[in-house]
């Protein structure tokens, strides 16, 4: 028997549901969440609406993406940024679905034009709000749900993660915006975190003083290896004595944040 469309993916809040993507991993975690927007109609009838918006279609999964496009009447497609475990799917998605693609980044938008920080849409039935949010990657965008539940909701892609901390894709994502992206998301108080690797976090702005004070704490290790070692110490040497225990496979990852860091602090004090 066919699934009907309000019973796809698990109710993450008032307005949204989540459908994993078979996609598991040391970076991906359980894999990514694909977000289903309900509209306004969701609310009050029988949790599911006619239409919807996709936020990021994830990897290259043809049963993920039939899933997905079952959930609705696509209306739209997000994306929270360019990496390709949420956006490999773009085009497939928009094939099925018939919606326009839209992301910061105009590459990687179809049918349709970029989005612009503070850009607040008026789609599926109901609003929500683009803020730019660069430092994990240069395009990241943030979705933020004023409608959804007493203190909204915001989905952060892989600005802010269920688990653990992401990374700064150096040279593309830098940490002086990812500290000012976070700062500027502390701004909007107790909205629930909707991320797109694990669980959901019930207070924006908790979490986000979390991942600042996490910041500083890496960077006063910094500090204490390079006085160690010399100001010019080069990343690998950094990175084992700061990340030593990573595992090799996410050993580019380490390195990426320790360049990100060191551009962070010389330029300080430059």
């Amino acid at each position: 028997m066919q699934q009907d469309a309000s019973e796809i993916g698990e109710r993450t809040s008032e307005r949204t549901r989540r459908v994993r993507a078979p996609n598991p991993g040391l970076m991906t975690l359980d894999g990514t969440n694909s977000y289903l927007i309900d509209g306004s109609d969701a609310v009050s009838a029988n949790g599911a609406s006619d239409r919807v918006v996709v936020v990021d279609p994830g990897p290259l999964d043809e049963e993920h993406l039939r899933t997905l496009a079952a959930a609705g009447t696509v209306e739209l497609v997000l994306l929270t940024h360019r990496h390709a475990d949420h956006s490999a799917a773009r085009s497939r998605f928009a094939e099925l679905t018939g919606a326009p693609v839209r992301a910061f980044d105009a590459a990687l938008c179809i049918a349709a034009e970029p989005l612009t920080d503070g850009e607040e849409l008026h789609v599926g039935g109901t609003r929500i709000t683009v803020i730019h949010t660069p430092g994990h990657t240069s395009d990241s965008v943030c979705f933020f749900l004023p409608d959804d539940g007493d203190h909204g909701a915001m989905l952060t892609g892989d600005t802010i993660l269920g688990r653990g901390t992401t990374i700064i894709d150096d040279p593309d994502g830098t940490l002086h915006d990812y500290l000012v992206s976070l700062s500027a998301l502390a701004e909007f108080g107790p909205a629930r975190v909707l991320p797109a690797h694990g669980p959901a976090h019930p207070n924006l702005a908790e979490i986000c003083d979390d991942y600042l004070r996490h910041r500083e704490l890496r960077l006063d290790q910094i500090r204490r290896v390079l006085a160690k070692l010399g100001q010019d110490a080069p990343v690998q040497a950094v990175t084992d004595a700061v990340y030593g225990d990573t595992n090799a496979s996410v050993r580019f990852a380490a390195e990426a944040s320790v360049r990100a860091q060191l551009t962070y602090l010389r330029g300080q004090s430059g």
